[in-house]
């Protein structure tokens, strides 16, 4: 049952290679850089945004392959490339979860925080979104601060530059 909920997570893909594809291009100064009122460094926080992204589809979709787990506390840095993948097997295993989806499953109760925590699927569902669009912005905070330009993640940038509209020309 299509729920239109896919085109959340084809945004968030697209959102997630764009703001890799800025983040690749720098030093790892900067990417270590932290500023007041983000979740942390660049590098933290793509590992712990994506990271969080493979718990919410595996947590969704009833299981999901990652090994070992991407861990924002590890000391290597993990390669772009590397990044690029999780990104995409997250966020396409979404895509296809919420094009077959139907109402009533979204409102299963999962128990969540081992146990501890109860919420309806489609709450997970929403908080992956969410929780990009978060930290997502804070990247873009940090690139701010020194003095690097932001790439555009805003839905009228993928409305233009993934769906192909946009201003109208007289």
């Amino acid at each position: 049952m299509a729920t239109g909920l896919s085109d959340f997570f084809k945004y968030n893909l697209w959102a997630n290679l764009r703001l890799l594809d800025t983040c690749e291009q720098l030093t790892d100064a900067q990417l270590d850089a932290v500023f007041p009122g983000t979740y942390g460094s660049i590098r933290v926080t793509l590992k712990h945004m994506l990271g969080a992204e493979e718990g919410y589809a595996a947590r969704s979709v009833g299981g999901f392959p990652t090994t070992p787990p991407l861990r924002e506390d590890e000391e290597a840095p993990r390669s772009f490339a590397e990044l690029r993948e999780r990104a995409r097997r997250s966020s396409e295993a979404m895509i296809a979860f919420t094009e077959q989806v139907t109402p009533e499953q979204l409102q299963v109760i999962q128990l969540l925080d081992e146990g501890t925590y109860r919420a309806p699927l489609l709450v997970t569902v929403i908080q992956f979104v969410d929780h990009g669009i978060d930290h997502r912005t804070q990247i873009c905070t940090t690139l701010t601060q020194l003095g690097i330009q932001s790439p555009e993640l805003d839905v009228w940038a993928y409305n233009e530059a993934a769906l192909g509209y946009g201003e109208i020309k007289q």
